[in-house]
């Protein structure tokens, strides 16, 4: 980590940095003159800020080594901080900003049940289509863009436990309706980085979808664009899909995501 300039409130920037060091360097046990050496510091300066952490139970040194290492009490607080942050809160005005550039209807989803639930949606005011898109309504996760992305998440074993719990019916000619067809599918969505809705849920509506990480880098939710095919064309779509990656990064940057994408291991 290299050091960074300090403006307005030194001692608050030069406190994060101490604890941001410890934490990219996987917690492990570090020496004082270790830390002061890695941040620039001097020792005098870091041994005060570090002997405030251990005041406040931050920060915990070994009697034996007299080497500093964090303790849980901020995993305590980002808890608390998780609980009060709302998704839907964090993601409306990115979906606002997302239907203004397509014109179209945005939706989130998260999984429950082995079922998309749609937890918030974005209209314009001519929208007609897309019935099952409202607040609290389920949709199965094999024929929608937000669900296929949910399956990401799932081995091949809890697919068997979808098949077998849920089935794959056909909403449409186009629905995915063999194991086979929904791996592959989930294979190219990996590679990718998004998925599609190819008037499998509904006739006439076409969607493409973008994950949603949390800091564990497990996909939580699924941001769409739906439209009628007339409007929602192919080239419409490759047209604004850089967008659309770059806003579901950002909601996924707000609840702490710092990854990459494509990190998913193959079923197995």
């Amino acid at each position: 980590m290299s050091p960074r300039p300090y403006s307005s409130n030194q001692s608050s920037a030069k406190m994060l940095d101490i604890i941001e060091f410890l934490a990219d360097h996987n917690n492990e046990p570090m020496r004082l003159k270790d830390i002061a050496d890695g941040l620039s510091m001097s020792p005098s300066t870091v041994l005060r800020f570090l002997s405030s952490l251990m005041e406040r139970d931050y920060l915990w040194q070994d009697p034996n080594s007299l080497q500093y290492s964090l303790t849980l009490k901020l995993c305590s607080v980002a808890n608390k901080v998780s609980s009060n942050l709302q998704l839907y809160d964090l993601a409306l005005p990115i979906m606002k900003q997302i239907c203004a550039r397509f014109g179209e209807s945005v939706c989130l989803a998260e999984e429950q049940d082995m079922e998309a639930v749609y937890i918030g949606v974005v209209r314009t005011p001519d929208q007609m289509l897309q019935t099952m898109q409202r607040i609290g309504n389920r949709a199965p996760l094999h024929s929608t863009g937000v669900g296929k992305l949910l399956l990401l998440n799932y081995s091949e074993a809890k697919i068997d436990r979808l098949i077998s719990t849920k089935g794959l019916p056909a909403l449409t000619k186009n629905t995915i309706t063999t194991k086979t067809g929904l791996i592959e599918k989930i294979a190219q969505i990996r590679r990718q980085g998004y998925a599609y809705d190819d008037e499998e849920c509904e006739i006439g509506a076409r969607c493409i979808a973008v994950p949603v990480y949390n800091y564990t880098g497990k996909v939580i939710a699924g941001l769409s664009v739906t439209g009628p095919v007339s409007r929602m064309s192919y080239q419409k779509i490759d047209e604004y899909k850089d967008f659309l990656l770059n806003q579901g990064d950002k909601l996924s940057h707000l609840l702490g995501y710092l990854g990459n994408k494509g990190h998913f291991t193959e079923l197995h």
